[in-house]
């Protein structure tokens, strides 16, 4: 684990696998942190790849900033650590919000982004009632902390079969979102409630694009990624059976196959 000061925050992150290794970038959803990412990070320096995964601001171990954080500072501090990093180009990954980030980085640096991964995500910009739900557990968030709300919702994150099933892996999630900093969880929760529609943007992508959503996801479920897939015909579209929101911590087999595929097949050869 290493850690940088940028754009007014200090962000902490892990850079494993080769140097020289296709640059990998994955961004942790909320309310989690790079650990979210341990398998999949395994898997592809195992095979070869470059690893960024950091803790956005507000989250894990990375500061935090109070008040409202848009996605586009998100993006544009995942923009600052590459220049810190040496890295011109990557791969940009991510899982719920992350997906929206990296649509986000995508829209705000195109030539920088090689390839998207969408894991669990939507497009269209928040609804009324979504940033009216946001705001208000924003606010709940900042009086009462995250036990409540990690309770709450731990059968929504994972299908909720696999929080008996997969005991680890609840227990993970959980402590995730309970050690998550209610300021942080806050302040991205209000900016996120105020994203753009990223569905033009989106349909203008050229670079390799892969779609994944768990068959079983509540959140996102995989209309949402059909509705991606129609946005961008070349896309990559792969269900993960067995899963809910977090496919690549509920089956990081089928998830890292289907990623590993990907990159090796769309990405590598025309990198």
């Amino acid at each position: 684990m290493s850690h940088v000061a940028l754009n007014d925050a200090t962000l902490h992150y892990d850079d494993e696998g080769p140097s020289d290794g296709l640059p990998v970038v994955l961004v942790h959803g909320h309310p989690f942190n790079r650990t979210l990412w341990a398998p999949s990070v395994e898997a592809l320096t195992a095979a070869g790849y470059r690893v960024i995964a950091p803790d956005l601001r507000g989250y894990g171990e990375s500061s935090v900033t109070p008040g409202k954080v848009f996605l586009s500072g998100f993006a544009d501090d995942i923009a600052a650590l590459l220049d810190h990093l040496g890295v011109e180009r990557a791969v940009i990954g991510g899982v719920s919000m992350g997906g929206q980030i990296a649509m986000e980085f995508q829209l705000r640096h195109p030539r920088r982004t090689l390839a998207l991964v969408l894991s669990d995500t939507s497009a269209p910009a928040e609804t009324e009632e979504g940033k009216e739900f946001r705001n208000r557990l924003a606010d709940r968030l900042s009086a009462e902390g995250m036990d409540g709300y990690a309770a709450e919702v731990i059968d929504k994150m994972l299908a909720a079969y696999n929080v008996t099933a997969l005991p680890d892996v609840a227990a993970h999630v959980l402590g995730m979102m309970r050690a998550t900093d209610p300021e942080g969880a806050a302040a991205a929760l209000r900016g996120r409630a105020e994203r753009p529609d990223y569905r033009d943007s989106l349909g203008a992508v050229e670079v390799p694009v892969l779609i994944v959503v768990g068959a079983d996801d509540v959140y996102t479920p995989v209309s949402s990624a059909e509705d991606i897939h129609r946005l961008v015909p070349h896309a990559t579209l792969t269900v993960i059976d067995g899963a809910g929101h977090l496919p690549g911590a509920e089956q990081p087999g089928l998830f890292n196959a289907s990623l590993l595929d990907f990159l090796g097949s769309r990405v590598a050869g025309g990198a």
